[in-house]
């Protein structure tokens, strides 16, 4: 397995980077500090910087040194889980309640350091365009920078993103052509019935089982209603309910999520969600409010820009260390958002035995640094080269 040799000697400073944002975590749209430092080094390597787009959003441009051209965008999320860290690493979080327990911080430093190879080189023409995203954990960074005129500003032709991979072998770099992660719609359920003592439930409407019937018809959406050669997933991940042991309470709230990579089966979901929710509402004669968001779009891969993703992997790490039909994954990302925009590229960088991203005991691996800056610096060179 190969680095780009420049980017080799930039792995001290790219770990100190990495390990600064780690202990300094910020959730979504709260990212000053990270987007400080983004702008900081960006303008530190001679890039010009544009700041505040998507509220805390942040876009680099490098123009080649070779003419006129197209404009390749490379993307990088910055923002941390709202989770504790117990990990006991001297650079784990300061900050009680926050943690980069998904690796952003690792993705925007990769990002840094490709930006700092490219600036250096310019040997490419037209333009790359660095962004660094706010706010990717289902609180809507991507449209947020879209809406804010991201690629208005920053037109760009096509666009390209990675992630870390716990569990997959070290520089393995995996990847799919069409769908391959889940779009994903949130959820929230409010059942109001009536509330009385806990030793009178003859005077109650209890929201309480009211909620745990739903809960177990919600899972006939996908069991009896998808087909089943399409996946889907519903998971009620709330369940709150109650402020004492003696009192039956007058509401309950189920929240959770939808995941899908069909849209008609989408609309299937919701509808079904909707009409079971009618139904119990009806026969238990309760009020149930529902409300269902669209958050994440299904990420798609476009064909041209994953094979060239595969063939500079394959030009810097070998045959080998390429997957190129991997499995499609049921999280969600946003940057699907991004690739509707402009064709794109999403793909996974192995990192070896470890916990999976949103574990408290996550830890991401340094040695994956300079990997995945030499990947993000290759595919804009390739794809910008001259002629």
């Amino acid at each position: 397995m190969e680095v780009l040799e420049k980017i080799k000697g930039y792995a001290d400073r790219m770990t100190e980077i990495r390990r600064d944002i780690h202990a300094h975590p910020e959730i979504g749209f709260e990212e000053v500090r990270t987007s400080g430092l983004v702008a900081k080094e960006l303008e530190s390597y001679g890039i010009e910087v544009h700041t505040g787009i998507g509220k805390t959003g942040v876009v680099g441009v490098i123009k080649g040194k070779n003419g006129t051209g197209k404009r390749v965008g490379l993307r990088a999320d910055m923002d941390a889980l709202p989770m504790d860290e117990l990990t006991n690493l001297p650079w784990r979080s300061k900050i009680s309640g926050k943690f980069h327990g998904c690796g952003h911080d690792g993705h925007t430093t990769m990002l840094l350091g490709a930006a700092r190879y490219l600036a250096e080189t310019r040997d490419f023409s037209g333009e790359v365009a660095l962004i660094f995203q706010p706010a990717e954990e289902g609180l809507g960074g991507a449209r947020a920078m879209i809406a804010d005129g991201l690629f208005k500003k920053f037109p760009c032709d096509e666009v390209y993103a990675l992630h870390n991979f716990p569990g997959s072998p070290l520089g393995q770099v995996s990847m799919r052509t069409g769908p391959a992660m889940a779009g994903s719609d949130f959820f929230d359920i409010h059942i109001t019935g009536k509330g009385a003592h806990g030793a009178m439930p003859e005077y109650s409407n209890d929201p309480v089982m009211i909620g745990a019937a739903l809960a177990q018809s919600l899972q006939t959406i996908v069991s009896r209603n998808a087909p089943a050669l399409k996946s889907a997933v519903v998971s009620i991940t709330k369940f709150n309910a109650g402020s004492a042991y003696n009192i039956i309470p007058e509401t309950a709230h189920l929240a959770g999520t939808i995941r899908i990579f069909d849209d008609e089966i989408r609309a299937l979901v919701s509808k079904r969600m909707r009409e079971i929710c009618a139904g119990f509402a009806a026969a238990y004669n309760a009020k149930i409010d529902v409300d269902i968001r669209d958050i994440f779009s299904v990420m798609r891969n476009a064909e041209e820009q994953t094979s060239a993703m595969a063939d500079v992997a394959t030009e810097l790490f070998g045959a080998d260390k390429v997957v190129t039909d991997a499995e499609p994954k049921m999280g969600s990302e946003d940057f699907a958002d991004m690739a509707m925009a402009a064709p794109g590229s999403y793909v996974w960088l192995g990192m070896g035995p470890g916990p999976s991203v949103h574990n408290p005991g996550y830890t991401f691996n340094d040695e994956i640094l300079p990997i995945g800056a030499s990947l993000l610096a290759r595919i804009a060179e390739k794809r910008l080269a001259a002629g």
